[in-house]
């Protein structure tokens, strides 16, 4: 009978307990990007698949980037002269890299977070299949910027980081749509 009691006692005082709101993972879009990235430069790759693709797009980022995005989309089109929207970077913004070898040393890490947007890095070995031995254990740095949109979180941003200079793919898109046709 105590132990009957015991344990209602402490059901009680857990559903009466307030329960703490959990804020979506930072990591996670991050993740699901990176897993596509490693993926695509991987040897078995039968097709590549975009990170800005399907419902990755309207899933995984801010919906500032999404409509940067899909204008330059829109003006890659314009210039290619194409009727459907075209992917405006030509080369893998993860990697920073139209050429490489399969990811090496992976690590995705929380850096931290200040005003509201957590700062997920990445780190890896594109080059981990080069004789060179410097080129080969060169670490690749990107950073991304999450934040919390409609209680999820998604991408803001991308930078690549290389000697102490960090680079924006919002920045790169609003470029390419300035460009003259």
């Amino acid at each position: 009978m105590r132990l009957a009691f015991s344990l209602f006692v402490a059901g009680f005082v857990t559903l009466a307990a307030p329960v703490a709101a959990q804020s979506p993972d930072p990591v996670a879009p991050v993740k699901e990007v990176m897993d596509v990235t490693v993926t695509n430069w991987s040897d078995s790759v039968d097709e590549w698949k975009g990170i800005f693709e399907g419902d990755r797009l309207n899933r995984l980022y801010t919906k500032e980037l999404v409509e940067l995005y899909k204008k330059a989309s829109e003006k890659a089109a314009k210039i290619f002269e194409s009727e459907e929207p075209v992917d405006p970077f030509d080369y893998d913004v993860v990697t920073n890299s139209q050429d490489g070898c399969p990811l090496q040393d992976v690590k995705i890490a929380l850096a931290g977070e200040k005003d509201g947007v957590s700062d997920v890095a990445v780190s890896f070995r594109l080059w981990a299949c080069e004789d060179n031995a410097d080129t080969k254990n060169l670490v690749s740095e990107v950073h991304f910027d999450v934040v919390q949109e409609d209680g999820k979180a998604v991408i803001r941003d991308i930078h690549h980081v290389a000697d102490g200079e960090r680079d924006s793919v919002i920045e790169e898109l609003k470029a390419i749509i300035a460009q003259e046709e």
